[in-house]
This record gives C-alpha cells, structure tokens and sequence, in this order.
C-alpha cells in the first residue's frame, strides 16, 4: 500500500508542474485513501507545505549546498513535507519522520535520492536548533528587513507582500499574512433556501456561530466537517462566506431573467436561485467541460433548473441585451483566497496579473451587452489586487458611457460603495464587487 507521504510527494509533483490545483489533487490522491486520519493528514502535509514553503526552503538551504531549485523535483518535495513534519508538527518522532521520508524517497527515485535526503535530514537534525530565520523587524527596520521576515518567516512571495506593504503598512500586512497561514473556519449553508444552518448544526449539539456578513452561513472551528453524520452533512453546502455575500450582491429578485457568467461551481448561482424565490429565469455558463459537469452536478445537487450553456464568455455572447441582472465573477488570481488555497502564493506571479487582466476586461465588455436598459451588472473577483478590481472597473466606466455605477452599501463596503472584504479587519477572504447600472435610455 502507498504511504501517505508518497501520496503526498506525488500531489506536491503534480501541483508544482501546474497540471492541477492542490484542491482537486488532493481530493483526487483521497480517493484511494480508505482511513480518516490518513486522509486528514495528507491534506495537513500538503497544505502545510505550500502555506510555509518559503520558510520550509530557507531551512532546507541551510543544509545543502546545492541550490534547491536544482534538487530533483521528487526530492525537494520529499524533503519539504519532512521539514514542514520536523518543523511545524510534533505527533511524529523526528527518528520516524526521517526513516518514513528515506522510505518514500526510495518509492519514489531511487538509492541515491534515499541517501541524500537521509543525509540532509540528519544534518537539518543536528543543526535546527542554529538555523534561524529572519525575525520580526523593530520599529525602526528597514524595508528590507520587513520584506525578508514576510517572505520568508512569514512564507509569502516577496512581490505580493511589497505591494501589501506600500498599500496598508506593516501591521496590517502582517495581520493578513498571520491570517493566511492559519487553518480556515469551516462555513456552510443549508442546502435547501429554507433550512437555518446554525439552528440545524446547534439542533444536533454541534457548536456553530452565525456568520457576520451573510447570516444563513454558519461558521464551524477546523476540521468540524469531517465528525459530521452523513445525514446533517447532506443537508449543508459547503460555501465561503464572502462567496455568498459576493452573491446577494446581484440582488436578484423573483421573476427576473438572470445571468451568472464563469458560474462553476455554480454556489453563487444557487443562493442567486434562493434569492429569487425560486421562480424566475436563471442561465449560468462556463467554459471547460470540467467546469460544467461541476456545475451541472452543484445546480442538480441544490435541484436548480437546468439551464447550463458552455460558452467564452470573453466572446461575444449568444443573447440579446434582455437580463435583469448579469453576474460576472471573473476568472482571476485568486489572491484573496490564500488561506483556503496556499498554493496559488506560488503559483501567481506577477507578470502573470496583465494577461489574466486582459481577460477581465473583455469579459466584463461581453457581458454588459446583453444587460438590458435599467439592468444590474455585477463584477466580482476573489483577488486582493486593485489590477483585477478597482482599475477594470475604472477603464470600464471611461468607455461605456451607457452604464454607471450605483454604491453599494452594508457590511464588507468601503467608502465608495464597493464590497471590499479584509481579511485582517472581517475574518473572511479577500472578496470584491461592484455594481453597474445600464442607463435606461441606452
């Protein structure tokens, strides 16, 4: 039988070489994984080693003289997951972490591999308690030293921290990357409109607080979902909280003809159904079969009507200007999202932000074409970057003289009325919306 740790060398392999998120990996890798805890500690091992990879990194450099970006890929994988064990967890004797990584190293590559990562994991052994990282800057540090501590003892990309920095100073940037590397709450609904989650969950003696922002969310401590019994898990959704404050955004009404564009997994779609008291047209569209065979099974699942197209949505749209209200959650980094999903840290840079940028910026000028005279269009991203928020909002406005914008108000806005959640100041990843409005004589 494969060990955990092989699974999860193998699931590092396959993120890194940018063939699969850690998500849908791991969900893959579990499959096979019959034991709970074995289950549970893959996803802690893996998730543990893309939140602290950098420091991870800095440990490993210490220990080798090879760069470890020359390391065979197998390798530094095997050997982040027995740092991250060594490091950051202490179930496992260090003397069974390293004979298990040696073990693994051999499935994996081959004698020589196994004997270098013995080697280095012997040396880490022995050197640890003198391999430091870089400390908390004083008052008076310089932004050097701010950056190394974030970057590095922190674990986040130097480019994304330096524009943290510029933009909120170093408490808060601080704050949002302690959040990051903290494991989430779990947040549910209910999966039929009128089951209450939190009456549910406390019904059934299982501690649960209403949600800040979107108050038929219910929020769970970590690793909550998994004592569930299969008949309370049947009847809850597992969905973010400021996804479903992202929703009630559109504020759709019953009756209205609705478009939620990139809908997959398609949980906007369904609180967007609930919304609309279930009456009412509907339409949700993605573009890679994958994603709407998953939304296609979310919609059947929260028993939304079917009315699915598969279409690009940065092409010209196949519908006249008749929607009430078009929802555009844009594809995007996904930089909001880096406590949920440590691995897009690594895997956004930022000469990747103007391509995805562009795409943005198409998709929202499709969309607005079929939004009728008076109607409601929505933008939204789970970024934290004003590349992919406030400046394709702002160059949308400059163009479309035929659409203004309408504040938003409540929880999660700021001062020019666009949702705009913190995590340091909400508890909640990094959501954003705003609200256009097509002039009715245009």
């Amino acid at each position: 039988m494969t060990s955990v740790r092989v699974l999860a060398a193998r699931v590092l392999q396959v993120v890194d070489s940018g063939r699969a998120t850690l998500g849908s990996e791991v969900d893959r890798a579990r499959r096979g994984v019959t034991d709970e805890r074995d289950r549970a500690l893959l996803l802690e091992l893996t998730t543990g080693v893309y939140r602290w990879r950098a420091a991870l990194d800095a440990c490993l450099q210490a220990c080798t003289p090879r760069p470890v970006s020359e390391i065979d890929p197998a390798v530094v994988a095997t050997l982040r997951l027995a740092i991250y064990q060594l490091r950051y967890l202490d179930r496992i004797p260090p003397h069974a972490v390293v004979h298990e990584s040696v073990e693994a190293a051999r499935e994996l590559g081959s004698p020589h591999a196994a004997g270098f990562v013995n080697g280095v994991l012997r040396g880490y052994l022995r050197a640890q308690a003198t391999i430091t990282l870089p400390a908390r800057p004083a008052p008076d540090a310089t932004r050097r030293q701010r950056l190394a501590y974030l970057s590095i003892t922190l674990s986040h990309p130097k480019w994304l921290v330096a524009r943290w920095l510029d933009r909120y100073g170093f408490e808060e940037t601080e704050r949002w990357c302690l959040f990051n590397n903290a494991s989430p709450d779990i947040t549910v609904r209910g999966r039929a409109p009128h089951v209450d989650a939190v009456t549910l969950l406390q019904d059934a003696n299982i501690s649960a607080t209403r949600g800040a922002f979107a108050p038929e969310v219910a929020r769970l401590a970590p690793g909550t979902l998994g004592s569930l019994s299969a008949d309370l898990r049947r009847e809850l959704v597992v969905q973010d909280e400021g996804s479903v404050l992202v929703a009630h955004v559109a504020d759709a009404h019953p009756g209205e003809r609705v478009l939620d564009l990139c809908a997959a997994p398609g949980g906007k779609t369904a609180v967007m159904w609930s919304d609309m008291n279930s009456h009412g047209c509907l339409v949700a569209s993605d573009i890679r079969p994958s994603r709407v065979r998953v939304l296609r099974e979310t919609l059947t699942d929260a028993q939304v009507p079917h009315r699915i197209v598969t279409l690009d949505a940065s092409r010209p749209l196949p519908f006249d200007a008749v929607f009430d209200r078009v929802m555009v959650d844009v594809p995007c980094s996904g930089l909001g999202t880096l406590r949920r999903d440590p691995d897009v840290r690594w895997a956004v840079t930022l000469e990747s932000l103007p391509e995805l940028v562009g795409t943005q910026r198409r998709i929202l000028a499709e969309a607005a074409r079929v939004v009728r005279p008076g109607g409601t269009l929505v933008y939204a991203t789970c970024s934290s970057e004003p590349d992919e928020n406030d400046e394709v909002v702002e160059a949308f406005l400059a163009d479309s003289a035929s659409f203004t914008e309408r504040p938003l108000s409540g929880p999660g806005t700021d001062t020019r009325g666009r949702l705009r959640t913190m995590p340091p100041r909400d508890r909640l990843d990094a959501f954003f919306a705003a609200r256009l409005v097509r002039c009715v004589d245009a």
